[in-house]
């Protein structure tokens, strides 16, 4: 599962590691806690260039009455997406990359208290999470623009805390990944896999981020760090 992650830097920044063009993107707020329905950046193919735009997190197909559900479908699972009806025309046809700093899982505590850990590139890069995206419009013809991150079985780092982890793609398969014209579904679907072990580490961070309206660099602190009177408020 991928359910918070962190999105600070400038839009160029993440352009620029991508190779992606800026003009159909806005620029977001600096966001360390990206929750379900937030708009977040995504990478994709366009007609002549790669592009980075921005999109909202939690999936809608286009033939959906309503983009109500889009919080609950902010996953999908690696071994069903490509042929799950809710996901395997946008695995098809619309792939994308979500950058991310990093992203959050929670351990359970023995008191049923959650732990939460920031999990991160050991080289502090963005990590390009596989996605898919969807196109939907409601009845006057507004379009949304909605994606989804897949997600797949943790490597070893991540097995402590979590049994789940997102897709992260290697930069040698990012031009593979996003061409929409690759129909390969046997390819497509081996590049879902969990990460290298030696890719990500993990660090307990405080409980500010087990609240959606902790937006800022406060949520990266170390449990210690936090102060005493801020401790009241972060679960």
């Amino acid at each position: 599962m991928c359910g918070r992650y962190a999105l600070s830097r400038p839009a160029n920044r993440y352009a620029d590691f991508f190779d992606a063009d800026l003009s159909v993107s806005e620029s977001l707020e600096s966001n360390y806690n990206v929750a379900p329905t937030d708009p977040v950046y995504a990478v994709f193919e366009g007609d002549e260039q790669r592009q980075m735009g921005v999109m909202r997190w939690g999936l809608v197909p286009f033939w959906s009455d309503s983009p109500k559900d889009g919080a609950r479908r902010i996953n999908a699972r690696a071994e069903t997406v490509a042929t799950k009806p809710m996901f395997r025309d946008a695995f098809e046809k619309r792939r994308c990359l979500l950058p991310a700093d990093g992203f959050y899982e929670w351990i359970t505590n023995d008191d049923g208290s959650k732990q939460p850990f920031y999990i991160f590139a050991s080289n502090h890069a963005p990590l390009a999470l596989a996605g898919i995206w969807e196109r939907w419009k409601d009845p006057a013809g507004n379009p949304l623009i909605t994606c989804s991150v897949i997600t797949t079985n943790a490597n070893r780092t991540l097995e402590p805390i979590h049994n789940r982890m997102p897709v992260v793609v290697g930069s040698g398969d990012w031009e593979y990944w996003l061409d929409p014209t690759n129909d390969d579904r046997s390819q497509l679907t081996s590049l879902l896999r969990p990460a290298a072990d030696d890719l990500l580490e993990t660090v307990k961070v405080a409980k500010t981020v087990n609240n959606v309206r902790n937006k800022g660099p406060e949520c990266l602190l170390a449990p210690e760090d936090v102060p005493p009177e801020a401790r009241l408020f972060d679960v």
